[in-house]
């Protein structure tokens, strides 16, 4: 008799395609789904580049056939360009850096993912997510993954309990290396493929540009770029094409380097600096969530302010409106409003929320 039945993101790729297999080695009834995501036809998206491309979703369907499970295709585009895509132009447009693969995390493989899931038959959802969840002391924890490269959790601190309780990472006690392995022994076709390292819709990395193709017409405006002291020194065409920490592409031409300080996008100004200036003591998160089950106490945590930064320590303190402040022992380079700030007391992911300012 088969186990309690799941639905795994299959992407098509390595990762996911494995985390299918591990389940149903250990007796889950598994359905794979593919999301179509983006609004360009599969068979126009070119392999490798940006997601739900037809090589992504053969792949998957090629896996699930190995793996004797059913897969289906979804269509989410609607659902991505509202929730994912438009945001993303818009926080940009703001002045702020978003990140959306912990929108679509949220929003998507969370949320209308498991919703729709619902009319399999399934209560649980497995993605391939390098992240652990346990159960501990009568709640869920969500913990790194043993992997420290790989590790994911930051993308999942807005999981709810009771989302956890009902969610699966079978990769988290694996290395990638493990995983490749795993996969050959298998004989799964994707074994040796290729992961992607760009946001799935922006895959040239020309974010503003691809904002300007999708926000709506005199969205954006030029504006100035000014140092420390106020002094104009370019101006440029909309703030989209600025985030805190920036070096490259400021139109100064004076041979200075300078990094974006600071972007007010009610003026349309850019601020730059030297590298001193990039200095923060702290941070003030909104919208947090606590996957922890509750706020977490006042005092010692680490926090990571972006995917790829070291976690810095920092003391927590509880503001108004539900914000969140977090001091650091030690200045943090780039703080940056849009990003996510996640909260971690050793291994534990205790929540997180989205940088307003930095301090």
């Amino acid at each position: 008799m088969s186990g309690p039945r799941v639905v795994v993101a299959m992407s098509g790729g390595v990762d996911s395609s494995v985390a299918a297999a591990l389940l149903k080695e250990q007796g889950f009834d598994v359905v794979g789904v593919s999301m179509q995501l983006s609004p360009t036809p599969a068979a126009a998206v070119a392999a490798g580049q940006g997601c739900c491309s037809l090589e992504d979703f053969r792949d998957a369907r090629r896996v699930a056939e190995r793996l004797d499970i059913p897969h289906y295709v979804w269509n989410l585009t609607d659902a991505f360009r509202s929730r994912v895509s438009d945001v993303f132009a818009a926080e940009y447009l703001r002045g702020r850096t978003p990140n959306p693969c912990v929108l679509c995390n949220r929003d998507l493989k969370f949320d209308v993912l498991r919703k729709r899931a619902g009319t399999l038959g399934a209560d649980l959802v497995a993605t391939g997510h390098y992240a652990r969840v346990v159960r501990e002391a009568g709640r869920w924890r969500l913990l790194r993954a043993y992997d420290e490269r790989k590790d994911q959790s930051y993308f999942l601190f807005s999981l709810t309990q009771d989302e956890l309780a009902r969610t699966l990472f079978p990769l988290g006690e694996f290395t990638k290396e493990e995983v490749r392995t795993r996969a050959r022994a298998l004989g799964l076709p994707v074994a040796d493929k290729p992961e992607s390292q760009e946001i799935c819709f922006v895959p040239d990395r020309d974010y503003a540009g691809w904002i300007e193709r999708h926000a709506p017409a005199g969205t954006w405006r030029p504006g100035v770029v000014r140092d420390e002291a106020g002094r104009e020194l370019a101006t440029h065409t909309g703030v989209h094409r600025f985030t805190v920490g920036q070096r490259r592409g400021l139109g100064i031409g004076d041979g200075v380097v300078r990094w974006v300080t600071k972007i007010d996008a009610v003026t349309g100004t850019v601020f730059v600096g030297g590298r001193e200036a990039l200095a923060n003591r702290g941070l003030v998160a909104e919208q947090v969530c606590w996957a922890a089950g509750a706020p977490a106490p006042a005092g010692d945590v680490r926090v990571r302010i972006r995917h790829r930064h070291a976690p810095v320590a920092a003391r927590l303190r509880h503001a108004a409106n539900g914000r969140v402040e977090a001091w650091f022992d030690e200045p943090a380079s780039a703080v940056t409003p849009g990003q996510a700030a996640v909260f971690y007391r050793g291994d534990e992911v205790l929540g997180g929320g989205w940088i307003a300012e930095a301090l």
